[in-house]
Parts: structure tokens; sequence; C-alpha cells
């Protein structure tokens, strides 16, 4: 079984593939798969909409003798201090939609609260674990916004929503809703270039980030083909 990877821009695809020397590209509706070591990675767009597309033209051009044991929603994001540093690595212990649903009088109610739809995928804890043990990286939720966070104000109520939220990026829950669609398990790993707050360009460290990026890549390689061929069809794993 192959790894689907998905970005939001080539420079995140290129990060990724760049652990593993040159990539053969493959066209796929819309997009170009570039395949790397044990990944198939596509820089997939901007926000959960078009990550959501791309991935589900990518998850149904997947020839049948290949079938796609794993999506991963990949690339940098901002992290919530003091859990997640400039230069850390996350993944997401929970994949959360956290501006879906409707403001109200009272405050703002998720799309659970509404009555309908979902807000949350929670990614296989074992293989959470695994990576996190592989890379270094901090467990929590990452949260995935339309509207990348800008102020204080806005910061403190997210974590106020969503307590231990570690990081904040545009893709996942996109990402996840495509792979849920077909049952594919789906993990999300972001690399911080920036701490969630007051807007300050200046102080992103994007090349910083994207080269952490590459690294863990190169970590979690094994785990994921380990994972892929063997624990996901343990019924005794978590």
């Amino acid at each position: 079984m192959r790894v689907l990877v998905v970005t939001a821009v080539p420079a995140e695809r290129d990060a990724v593939t760049r652990a593993f020397g040159a990539p053969r590209v493959r066209d796929v509706p819309g997009a170009e798969v570039h395949r790397a070591g044990p990944f198939d990675v596509l820089a997939g767009g901007a926000g959960p909409a078009a990550a959501a597309a791309s991935t589900a033209f990518a998850l149904a051009a997947a020839p049948a003798s290949e079938p796609y044991g794993l999506v991963v929603s990949a690339g940098i994001g901002g992290g919530f201090a003091p859990a997640a540093p400039v230069g850390s690595l996350v993944v997401a212990s929970g994949i959360v939609a956290a501006d879906l649903g409707a403001e109200t009088p009272d405050g703002f109610v998720p799309v659970t609260g509404l009555g309908f739809g979902r807000d949350t995928f929670l990614p296989p804890a074992a293989l959470v674990r695994d990576v996190a043990a592989a890379t270094g990286a901090v467990p929590g939720p990452v949260l995935t916004v339309s509207t990348v966070t800008g102020s204080a104000a806005r910061t403190a109520a997210l974590l106020a929503a969503h307590p231990g939220a570690a990081a904040e990026a545009m893709e996942g829950f996109g990402v996840a809703e495509a792979a849920g669609r077909l049952g594919v398990p789906v993990i999300e790993l972001r690399a911080v270039s920036n701490t969630v707050g007051p807007r300050d360009r200046g102080a992103w460290r994007i090349g910083e980030a994207l080269a952490a990026l590459s690294g863990a890549f190169g970590k979690i390689a094994p785990v994921v083909e380990s994972w892929t061929q063997h624990d996901r069809h343990d019924p005794n794993r978590d």
C-alpha cells in the first residue's frame, strides 16, 4: 500500500520529497503526484475545500494494484505558544474544524452543536505516538481554519474553544473529510513557521519550517511503511 501526502503549495510538496531525491511525476485530475520513497505527494491548494477536492481526486485515481493505506495532511503552520514553538513539529491527535459552525449572540457554536455534520477526526492513536517518537513532534489537536489567525483576541477565542490546541493550518480537515469517505486513515503533520497570534510576517521562519518538514518525512518513512503493511490490519492496535 502507498501513502498519499497532501500539501497546500509546491514548496511544501518539494520539502517532503527532498528527503528522497528526485521524484517521479504523474498527472491526476487537477494536479501532479510526485512519487518519492513510500509517498505520493501532491500540492492540492490552500484551504479545506481545495484540499478535500484534490485528495478525493487523487484517491479515486489510485491504481487498483496500489491502493492508498494512509493519507497525510502535511505542511507548515502556526503553533500555539508555548506548546509548539517556531521550528518544532506537531502531529495531530485530533484534526478539528475550528471555525465550521455559526456565530450566535452567545458565541460560536460548532457544526455538531447545530445538529449535523462532524467537526473532528481522530487519527490512529498508535500511529500518532510512533510518529511523535520518531520525529520529536508535539502531539496535540491541530485546528483547521479558513481564515488564519492574526490577533490576540482570536487566539484566545480559539484556545478557549479548543483547550490544548497545538497548531493551526488550513487544510487538514478537508483532507480528512475526503479520506474518511473512503475509509482511509489520516494523520496531520505540521512544521511550525510562526506563532499563532498578532500577524507579523517578519517573524515567520518559513525556510526553517520547510527544512524541519523534510527532516520529519525522512524519519517517518519506515514508521508509516510498517503501519500500512501491518498495524492497520491488526484489530488489537488502536
